[in-house]
């Protein structure tokens, strides 16, 4: 019992001192970096509170009051703390703790001039292989370099801070295509110095096979570039211009594909009409002896393409693939006399001709009465009824013919509108009568010899 009033009276008095020595802190406001807290404490002064919560501090540190001071009830205690950053400038690497926050003032403050075309970059110090980085940040400084470039027989001299020749080539504003030559590589890391010796290439438009090809090329002639480009002119083919010609600024280069092929014509030969006596067929009869047929005329062309276009054609040969059948017609050559009953007695004739019947007289014949020939006809008869104008192609001159109507009439005239199966009929002036009417012309005995027979009237 005693043992336990005893261990109560001692726990009394020491919770009664606690409560004591807390009541006696005091209340101040810890800002660190920008975030604050409320601390109580029985630290005397600011350097001993920060001490008391365990925030180390370097150099570079700015506390706010001094460490020093004495703490008072609700004091605000700033604490900002220096950040560590890491640079890498004119070949050496160092790190330094500072409150600046932009890339300027910390290179100002780590005492870094640059001229105008330095190269500052800033990465984090997790992104680099560099082993002594320290902190969050490292800022790089590539000092330029003085370079010369070669171009065209002209050289400029300017200065970079750029890694690699490609880059420094970017920086001065320079288009450069595939085709063109830089040396050093544009991979090539930039030295104080150093000469760039750039090459351009031209740029050629090939037109090849329904394609437009675009390229650039170190090369001087045509030929070269159609090289490179793979295409092979085969047989005929040809380029314009020809592949001799060197090459200009903006070189066109046609190629032409030429193919030559053999076209086969055909064409109809018609067939002749054969006229062959038949003697056992009567005058102005007809038959088909051999029916006609047309030949065949083959013609083959040599045919000149350029990229697909006919551009000539030239006839290597012609032949008759299949000769034409001549059309053979029999005409009758047989003179069957016959009679005919007439008002005028009985009449022999030898042949019977459809016709077309006009007339005539003198003064209707178309010659003036002042002409020599006015009233004569054709044999320098007189004209009168009786006398008949004919075609000697189809009626001889002197023949006796008998036209139903009229009577015997004597071949004894022509007419220049007397042509073919016509037969104009002659009157005297007093006695004209007019026909217009197609009759048949019976043409009397004797027969005239065969030789002077019209067999053929059309």
């Amino acid at each position: 019992m005693i043992q336990g009033a005893v261990a109560l009276a001692v726990l009394l008095l020491v919770g009664g001192l606690a409560a004591t020595y807390q009541a006696d802190a005091i209340r101040v406001t810890l800002v660190v970096d920008g975030e604050a807290r409320p601390v109580r404490t029985h630290q005397q002064t600011v350097g001993a509170l920060l001490l008391d919560v365990g925030l180390s501090l370097r150099p570079e540190d700015i506390v706010e009051p001094a460490p020093e001071t004495i703490l008072q009830p609700g004091m605000s205690v700033t604490v900002s703390r220096a950040r560590p950053v890491t640079i890498q400038a004119d070949g050496q690497t160092w790190t330094i703790w500072m409150h600046a926050t932009t890339t300027d003032q910390i290179l100002t403050e780590a005492g870094i001039s640059l001229q105008p075309v330095d190269r500052v970059t800033v990465a984090s110090c997790e992104s680099t292989a560099i082993p002594d980085c320290v902190g969050d940040r490292l800022i790089q400084v590539a000092r330029a370099v003085p370079v010369t470039l070669h171009e065209g027989g002209r050289a400029i001299s300017f200065f970079t801070a750029a890694p690699t020749v490609g880059q420094a080539l970017e920086e001065l504003g320079l288009a450069l295509y595939r085709a063109d030559s830089v040396r050093p590589d544009l991979g090539q890391p930039v030295s104080a110095g150093m000469h760039i010796y750039l090459e351009r290439s031209r740029p050629v438009t090939v037109l090849v096979d329904g394609k437009t090809i675009r390229t650039r090329t170190h090369r001087s002639g045509v030929g070269e570039v159609l090289a490179d480009l793979g295409i092979v002119l085969v047989g005929q083919d040809y380029t314009n211009p020809s592949p001799e010609t060197p090459l200009g600024e903006e070189t066109v280069v046609q190629v032409v594909r030429v193919a030559e092929a053999f076209l086969v014509q055909q064409e109809p030969i018609p067939y002749s009409v054969r006229w062959q006596p038949d003697p056992e067929l009567e005058i102005d009869h007809r038959r088909l002896i051999q029916e006609g047929a047309a030949g065949i005329l083959q013609r083959r062309w040599r045919v000149r393409y350029e990229n697909g276009v006919e551009v000539a054609r030239s006839l290597e040969d012609q032949y008759v693939a299949v000769p034409p059948a001549d059309k053979i017609i029999g005409y009758g050559t047989k003179i069957v006399v016959r009679q005919l009953d007439t008002p005028e007695g009985t009449v022999e004739y030898w042949r019977v001709i459809r016709m077309l019947a006009t007339s005539y007289s003198a003064s209707t014949a178309g010659v003036p009465k002042t002409s020599p020939y006015y009233g004569y006809t054709r044999l320098g008869l007189p004209m009168r009824r009786g006398i008949v104008a004919v075609d000697p192609r189809v009626i001889p001159l002197r023949s006796r013919v008998y036209v139903p109507g009229y009577g015997i009439g004597f071949a004894a005239d022509t007419g220049g509108a007397i042509k073919g199966r016509r037969i104009d009929l002659g009157y005297n002036d007093d006695d004209l009568i007019l026909w217009y009417r197609w009759v048949d012309v019976y043409i009397l005995t004797p027969v005239p010899p065969p030789d002077q027979i019209p067999y053929i009237l059309n």
